[in-house]
């Protein structure tokens, strides 16, 4: 299928054109058509599988036949709910793309910066709204803001807004939305608690469905190294060296770790810089646009300040640090092989983090393609009967560790009670 088989419209086709998209992935082939329909959507998947054009485009489309050509100020028609403001500007970004040829505006809000110019822009008016709940009940609060002739609501990435302590603040935008409308509802997981709260945001939806969140990208080719801790570093700088690595997406477990790691490129001469929660606004926006843009060889990045971060035909994911939970795996390399590019993820294996890739390979239902040639080599003796029962012991803490991190991270970013505003 070609997107000229979607009965969409001219001026999104030449957008599409522009953009250099000529097929559509699985999720835009099914959820496309469904949405231009009029239909509620209840759709599961992944980042990495081009979720955001299958809703933006047929609401872009939808909004310019009802609004389009119009002289009046532009009314608020669609509202997308996301979760933080990295993707919240992502999404916005692609909607510029998508809607370049209409007369669909937009704009997007979010906290963590100084409510001016976003609250400028809606004074303006605009037609589709992208907004993180807190930043969103703020501004109506305040008398801003009103989502009374919202037409289209789409909550995206629903069980990593559950996650981060969100539904309450979902539950109040849902009181303040009209209750004729149509409502797409996309998340990676379908837990039963996500599967509850769709029921009350949907009305006879059609369900897509496309990769489960514990399937690795076909695209994406995974490779492990085995080394020692003190030598990770090192070896590190032999991948990327080796390998002509232009553009790499890096992950480390820790705020601090991602700082050190920068440092350590930087002194090997390799342009590289960190984004992690402790970072300003204004220098996680820049350094992801000089990533984008190629003025930065290695961006190191957190899980959480990953969210959002969508590079076209970004080939390069090292996991530098491997992750506790194996669908966190699943989720890091997702970052590359998108859209039906071809990837490459690699991994750094300390000793003790052996375990985690043998959990990440339970759970894709695949081995990982172990690379032995390298000056680095892993020569500590693997674990024994016992230590590896103090390890598992070590692994639950590690478990109980990452989910305070994650809850002080939502603290830090203004998601608790008074500060919670995004």
């Amino acid at each position: 299928m070609i997107f000229e088989d979607l009965d969409l419209i001219d001026p999104i086709q030449e957008a599409l054109k522009d953009k250099g998209y000529s097929n559509p992935t699985p999720i835009q082939e099914k959820a496309i058509p469904i949405i231009l329909e009029r239909n509620d959507v209840l759709g599961c998947a992944q980042t990495g599988t081009g979720k955001t054009a299958a809703f933006a485009i047929p609401i872009i489309q939808l909004i310019q036949k009802i609004e389009g050509n119009s002289h009046k100020k532009p009314i608020l028609r669609s509202l997308i709910i996301t979760p933080t403001r990295e993707l919240a500007i992502q999404i916005g970004e692609n909607i510029e793309d998508y809607a370049k040829y209409t007369d669909i505006k937009h704009t997007v809000i979010f906290g963590g910066v100084k409510q001016g110019r976003q609250v400028e822009k809606l004074k303006r008016g605009v037609h589709i709204l992208v907004a993180t709940p807190g930043r969103l009940l703020d501004l109506i609060g305040q008398g801003l803001l009103s989502i009374n002739n919202i037409k289209l609501f789409v909550l995206d990435e629903a069980d990593r807004m559950l996650d981060m302590g969100f539904i309450n603040d979902i539950k109040k935008i849902l009181k303040l939305l009209p209750e004729e409308r149509q409502s797409l509802f996309f998340s990676a997981t379908m837990p039963s608690n996500i599967v509850s709260l769709s029921k009350t945001i949907l009305n006879n939806p059609k369900r897509v469905e496309v990769a489960r969140v514990s399937s690795s990208a076909e695209t994406v080719q995974q490779y492990v190294y085995y080394t020692n801790r003190t030598s990770k570093k090192d070896l590190l700088l032999h991948i990327i060296k080796s390998k002509n690595m232009q553009q790499v997406l890096l992950f480390a477990r820790t705020k601090r770790g991602a700082d050190k790691i920068s440092r350590s490129l930087q002194k090997s001469k390799i342009k590289a810089a960190a984004i992690h929660g402790d970072k300003g606004q204004n220098q996680r926006q820049k350094a992801l646009r000089d990533f984008k843009e190629g003025n930065l060889q290695v961006l190191v990045a957190t899980d959480i300040a990953a969210r959002g971060i969508d590079i076209d035909k970004l080939r390069f994911v090292i996991n530098y640090n491997i992750p506790n939970l194996p669908e966190t795996y699943v989720h890091r390399i997702g970052r590359s092989g998108r859209a039906g590019e071809e990837g490459v993820a690699i991994s750094i294996s300390e000793p003790e983090e052996n375990i985690f890739i043998k959990d990440v390979e339970k759970l894709i239902k695949q081995k990982i393609e172990v690379v032995n040639n390298h000056p680095f080599p892993q020569t500590e003796k693997p674990m024994t009967a016992a230590e590896k029962k103090e390890w598992n012991k070590e692994k639950a803490r590690r478990k109980q560790e990452f989910f305070a991190n994650r809850k002080k991270n939502q603290n830090s970013n203004g998601n608790t009670s008074r500060g919670r505003r995004r």
